[in-house]
């Protein structure tokens, strides 16, 4: 019997690793410049963390969470998505009462059941920011330049900001009863998806991928004609904001996100190094989620963005600087008693940061060398019976061929001035 990963969920594999982590680097080294510190969740929570606070009514709660029963019989859900979850980690843990401004970003797997494709799996990864305590537009447009600043420093040229605000409850209240008054008329061009979500949940149907229900839309209502005076200032001054860091957008009236908890400002950060204008990342302001979860009124704003279809981007257009590295040394042993040597010698190097390796194949000699050359050893350290009759080890230079003999005393030291002298 054959054993396959579950459809929608893929390994990983060593050789597209070094993609992965030249983005999780690069999240960790950008998001401190900014004054964001790493917090992790568990990947899954109780239910109603999600169902609250992303909404009952959106295809993530609605349609694509996994949720499953435990042993206590409580309803459990892995996590579809982080900005709940860290709400809920921030009022657990009282940070209100700690700090004036909680700014932090993560890293990890979340799980919805959705149809597979290139770039989307039923576990997928993310990267993202969260700040939670102040309603300042300047947030607004730092959280904004720091994901763009992000696929930038990672040699993406071609990214793109679309930008609107979904102003205030009370706004979209407005906005969304005239939105059902032109769409109703024409419910029969909306899919089926969006024929419901005209009675549950409207403005859904703005986010709707389907081109038939796109065109539909186009002539609609915009949101933006319906922002109260309060939100209009913030926008405005959101987007002065992205003028004075030199940051270019196109106002998209017809952008809403796919969750529930988003107020005012919603963002979309693309790239069109390849043609397309697939998002890349994705947030806004949700000042209204931690009052949702029980807290007092606090503003906040974050994004997030989807690794895997990040590193496919870099993967095509090779942009990416990879920090790959070779072997630096490979000891050859000819028994099992040099090899009991040859390993001590080994754990010496590495505990002095050489990347070193030693046979566990049982190959020859002429075996051994063909391996060091196959995986890049600049350094081949050679120890047979007579080299350890002679407290010495062989090193041989893998690019010139050349080869002395050292003392086993000396040899963690020749070996690493041998290497500085190469590099």
């Amino acid at each position: 019997m054959k054993y396959y990963a579950p459809k929608g969920l893929y390994d990983i594999k060593p050789e597209e690793m070094p993609y992965w982590h030249a983005v999780e680097e690069e999240v960790r080294a950008t998001m401190p410049l900014h004054g964001y510190e790493e917090i992790r969740t568990p990947i899954m929570e109780k239910t109603e963390v999600f169902a609250r606070g992303v909404g009952e009514e959106t295809d993530v709660v609605s349609k694509e969470m996994y949720t499953f029963e435990d042993k206590g019989g409580r309803s459990m859900t892995l996590r579809p998505e982080n900005t709940a979850s860290v709400v809920r980690a921030y009022l657990e843990h009282k940070f209100y009462g700690k700090e004036e401004l909680s700014k932090w970003y993560y890293l990890g797997p979340m799980f919805r059941y959705e149809s597979p494709q290139k770039g989307r799996s039923r576990q997928f990864h993310q990267y993202g920011a969260e700040a939670i305590g102040s309603d300042d537009p300047a947030l607004d447009a730092e959280m904004i330049n720091l994901a763009v600043d992000l696929l930038t420093s990672l040699g993406l040229d071609e990214v793109g900001l679309n930008l609107n605000s979904i102003g205030c409850p009370d706004d979209r209240e407005d906005y969304i009863d005239e939105l059902i008054d032109f769409l109703t008329p024409r419910k029969d061009q909306l899919c089926h998806d969006c024929q419901e979500r005209l009675k549950t949940n409207p403005l859904r149907i703005l986010d709707c991928k389907n081109h038939t229900c796109q065109s539909v839309v186009e002539d609609g209502p915009e949101i933006t004609d319906y922002l109260c005076s309060e939100c209009q200032s913030h926008f405005d001054e959101v987007r002065a904001y992205l003028s004075e860091l030199n940051l270019s957008y196109e106002l998209d009236p017809k952008l809403v996100r796919g969750l529930d908890y988003y107020t005012k400002t919603v963002f979309e950060v693309y790239s069109s190094d390849l043609g397309a204008q697939d998002a890349l990342v994705g947030g806004g302001r949700y000042d209204g989620l931690v009052k949702l979860f029980g807290g007092d009124p606090t503003p906040a704003v974050g994004f997030a963005g989807g690794i895997e279809r990040l590193v496919l981007l870099l993967e095509e257009l090779d942009s990416v600087d990879l920090e790959t590295r070779d072997l630096d040394v490979y000891l050859a042993s000819l028994d099992r008693e040099t090899k009991k040597r040859g390993l001590a010698l080994v754990n010496e190097l590495r505990e002095a940061g050489v990347k070193a390796e030693i046979d566990h194949l049982d190959k020859s000699l002429q075996g051994q060398l063909g391996y060091a050359d196959r995986y890049g050893a600049e350094i081949t350290a050679i120890l047979g019976p007579q080299e350890i009759a002679e407290e010495e080890v062989t090193l041989r230079d893998m690019e010139t061929g050349d080869q002395t003999r050292v003392s086993i005393t000396e040899f963690s030291s020749r070996v690493i001035e041998q290497l500085n002298s190469a590099g």
